[in-house]
């Protein structure tokens, strides 16, 4: 009985082998094999091509015509096309080598497949046809893709690989850019969630809040919102065309969030709506009428509160900008400043007042790092903060060579420990332990 089983499986294996060598060897001439594989399209260059037709297995047939240094599509539709999609298009062209002959005159193309061929390329440089490569099935080992080209009869092999660029359906080659912005023209933006809408303003790259209070925004997470709206890409394409009046269907009639940015005053406006079947957000350009899906966690991504945006860091400076600094706590007014030394050596610390004197830099440096270590756990509106009219302490740095300047008022209510800034809102609530450290370095400064 086994060697009944073994006799069955070696009869299967040469099945299979004969299939193989029937399918890729099957009329193949003498020397259709080369050990120098022919290009299929003899010096082809790439960057001559301007135009494509492509017919993908999907049954889309796509035209991209080259539009500068970027490609378009023009049919089905009109819209900017991937460029990268298309370069590697043009480049599996033009890289595409005949791994082996397989019948010079064949008299069934079906057999391969390239009766109805599962992908047609064809593509045109200055107005001219270049060449049209039309690809069938798969051999047995799927190795290979049967071809032909032009109007030849002769059937070839070309590399399996070559597929994943040469069969892109219309999608495929669009570019799924959700919208375009122009960095360098951005000098705001508006972001409305769930009915609330945060303004930020930017100007000499600094951001800062502006609606619905006046605050310092922190750069990285409003360049973050930025860059985020920037690289979103489109998931599918739902509808080239929707009316205003289909919008409601996809919640992008009174849209759960929208993102506003500004462009020298011309606004650039994303919105996102309800949930798709598949999981994702539908969404739309609003300067135009095409809606289409992103991945969830984009729209997620805006879901920020004012908190978010403020700046945490109570000081910009940091101890190793720091040229003078100024504090005043208990009636005494202590003022240090950094002088500059020759050659190699680290620079020293003075004391200006209340005396004249050298000081110890380690002591120096742990009081500025420790003050540049503020950062608000929270914020509290001026009404909510008590102590600022007996402060702990304030604090005047210059820093950047003397080119910038912090300022904070620093109060204890109890535990909790209010920073107010003069160009900021309110007041943030720092860490108490900090505090703490800070005034036992100054103390020790001011002996």
């Amino acid at each position: 009985m086994r060697g009944l089983k073994s006799t069955l499986a070696l009869f299967v294996v040469l099945i299979g082998l004969g299939s193989y060598i029937y399918f890729v060897t099957w009329k193949q001439p003498d020397g259709g094999s080369t050990s120098d594989q022919e290009k299929v399209f003899t010096a082809l260059d790439k960057d001559k091509i301007d135009e494509l037709k492509i017919k993908s297995e999907s049954g889309d047939i796509t035209t991209v015509k080259k539009d500068g240094d970027n490609w378009r599509i023009i049919s089905p539709v009109t819209a900017a096309a991937a460029t990268s999609e298309v370069s590697a298009l043009t480049s599996a062209l033009s890289q595409a080598e005949i791994v082996r002959v397989i019948d010079e005159n064949p008299s069934n193309l079906g057999e391969f497949g390239l009766a109805t061929p599962r992908l047609d390329v064809e593509f045109k440089g200055g107005g001219q046809t270049m060449g049209r490569l039309l690809v069938g099935e798969k051999t047995p080992t799927g190795a290979s893709l049967y071809a032909i080209k032009n109007d030849e009869k002769r059937v070839f092999l070309i590399q399996a690989y070559s597929e994943s660029s040469l069969n892109r359906s219309t999608f495929d080659l669009r570019d799924k850019t959700l919208i375009k912005l122009a960095r360098d023209k951005i000098q705001g933006l508006d972001l409305t969630t769930g009915g609330t809408t945060l303004k930020l303003a930017k100007k000499e790259n600094v951001w800062r809040v502006t609606s619905p209070i006046d605050a310092r925004a922190d750069y990285s997470v409003s360049e973050g919102v930025i860059g985020r709206v920037e690289t979103a890409q489109i998931k599918s394409i739902v509808g080239e065309n929707v009316p205003a009046a289909d919008l409601e269907k996809y919640g992008l009639d009174k849209p759960e969030i929208s993102v506003s940015i500004d462009l020298a005053g011309a606004n650039n406006v994303v919105a996102f709506g309800t949930k798709a079947p598949d999981g994702s957000v539908y969404a739309r350009d609003t300067a135009g009428t095409t809606v289409v899906t992103v991945e969830s966690t984009l729209a997620d991504d805006f879901r920020k509160t004012l908190d978010n945006f403020r700046t945490k860091d109570v000081f910009e400076f940091r101890a190793y900008n720091a040229t003078r600094a100024e504090i005043v706590r208990d009636g005494k007014t202590l003022v240090i400043e950094r002088v500059k030394t020759e050659g190699d050596k680290p620079d020293i610390w003075k004391r200006v007042s209340p005396t004249a004197g050298d000081l110890d830099k380690t002591k120096v440096d742990t009081l500025l790092t420790s003050l540049a270590d503020f950062r608000a756990t929270s914020f509290a509106e001026p009404k909510a903060v008590s102590g600022l009219d007996k402060p702990a302490m304030t604090v005047t740095v210059k820093f950047d060579e003397g080119k910038k300047e912090d300022k904070a008022v620093i109060a204890k209510s109890g535990d909790t420990v209010y920073a107010s800034r003069p160009d900021d809102f309110g007041a943030a609530t720092v860490d108490l332990e900090k505090f703490n450290e800070v005034i036992k370095t100054l103390d020790e400064l001011l002996k």
